[in-house]
């Protein structure tokens, strides 16, 4: 049976959106300030891959399963999505307080796992939270207006980093093995974003009530045994999987691709700064996170704009567009070694990054059922864990033994994958036929 959902103002889109700062804060930090500290505290530029790998492991791990057991939860009081996003918040706002004093990098790398677990309850709820409550012709406005937010958290992430360096990293000299303590501001503000942006959209958004065929399928899972319910995440991960449209496997060939390149990206601009412009380890994380701060204030601003123009002239356009986009960006990047004109190929990266954290989730939402949101965005985020954990375990050898140890042929490299990707996503096509029953 299909709920009929009532249309939401711009506001009351807006206010279910605001947890998403919090979330995307966290992963803020773990994109510019986790590679630096893992090098302050002694990690060589080789294994920042391997180090790295906690956040595919954990969203492989974690995100389907919390899918299944939310599309199988339902309280009066709590709801169905928001128990397991509340509980990720609180999770990610202790670590994000201990992470910063890390007195060892295996005490990071130990924390990082914990942060991501942390970080994956929250997320994979928060994407299917939107499909649950918008009907399918606000879905592009709801998942935009989450870009939107993706970029303002890691925006204000990045813009801490810049301004606590300026104001108390002065010209400190970086000592050997510890995190300097202008770092630890951001790690803090991060902790109270986390939960207190969560609540917000907990008290100020209400979930929709499950179907009357929901409920029985509900009640149905908690009438079975522990083993039972135990097991059942895993068969719907596996039955899901079997019945996915052929759509989402033409999104899962781009995100290879895409991923793969991003964490490239996210892992080597701080060594890439370093060798292009001479920076300290300091500075290069400095600069990292001033471009970080530009692409986001780009995808803020064009991340709703983008709703019209997928209306008009298709997703699958305005996301290979996008890809190509970010492809020149980092085609450009490794040979502009002046601090400020090296910004301006973020407008692109910006643009792009807006384009691949809203299009791919409002297509997916419109072919998978209503019943099985939770799991298939689950699926979808382990279509970006992937490649993501492909790349930890064959970039480091690659970056080692075919790139010579060199930044500037890693950025080159990752390009490469994203010329391919926008290429991969015009196969990309919407299509009822394709939609799971």
């Amino acid at each position: 049976m299909k709920i009929n959902k009532p249309s939401l103002s711009f506001w009351q889109i807006f206010n279910m959106n605001v947890g998403f700062l919090g979330i995307q804060y966290s992963f803020g930090l773990q994109q510019t300030a986790i590679n630096p500290i893992f090098l302050y505290l002694g990690a060589p530029e080789d294994m920042l891959p391997i180090l790295n790998i906690a956040g595919p492991v954990t969203g492989l791990i974690v995100q389907p399963i919390i899918g299944a057991m939310s599309d199988k939860t339902w309280s009066a009081k709590w709801g169905r999505r928001k128990p397991y996003f509340l509980i990720g918040a609180i999770l990610g706002s202790l670590c994000l307080f201990a992470f910063p004093t890390s007195p060892v990098l295996w005490f990071a790398v130990g924390l990082l796992w914990i942060l991501d677990v942390g970080n994956n309850m929250a997320m994979e709820p928060y994407r299917a939270f939107v499909g649950d409550k918008l009907p399918e012709k606000q879905l592009s406005l709801g998942y935009q207006m989450q870009s939107l937010f993706v970029g303002a958290g890691i925006l204000l992430a990045n813009g801490s980093i810049v301004l606590f360096q300026y104001l108390f990293g002065g010209d400190t000299v970086e000592a050997a093995g510890t995190i300097p303590t202008w770092l630890y501001y951001s790690f803090y503000i991060g902790a109270i974003l986390s939960i207190t942006t969560i609540l917000y959209s907990v008290l100020k958004t209400p979930e929709i009530p499950p179907s009357s065929e929901e409920l029985i399928a509900i009640n149905k899972a908690k009438s079975k045994s522990l083993t039972e319910r135990i097991a059942l995440p895993f068969k719907e991960i596996t039955d899901s999987i079997k019945k996915m449209p052929t759509f989402m496997w033409r999104v899962g060939a781009v995100y290879l691709f895409q991923w793969y390149a991003l964490f490239i990206y996210w892992q080597y601009t701080t060594p890439l700064f370093k060798l292009t412009m001479g920076y300290s380890t300091g500075e290069a994380a400095s600069q990292s996170a001033q471009m970080s701060l530009t692409y986001n204030i780009v995808t803020m601003v064009v991340a709703l704009a983008l709703v019209p123009l997928t209306l008009k002239f298709g997703g699958k356009k305005i996301y290979a567009l996008s890809l190509f986009g970010t492809a020149i960006s980092l085609f450009a990047i490794p040979y502009i070694t002046n601090p400020i004109m090296v910004l301006v190929p973020m407008v692109l990266f910006g643009i792009g990054w807006a384009a691949m954290m809203g299009i791919p989730y409002t297509m997916v939402s419109k072919v998978v059922p209503q019943e099985r949101r939770g799991v298939y965005m689950g699926i979808l985020n382990m279509m970006i864990v992937i490649p993501m954990g492909i790349e930890t375990l064959t970039f480091g050898p690659i970056y080692k033994y075919l790139l010579g140890n060199n930044a500037i042929n890693a950025m080159l490299f990752a390009g490469v994958f994203f010329t391919i990707s926008g290429f991969l996503a015009l196969r990309l096509n919407v299509s009822n036929k394709e939609k799971v029953v």
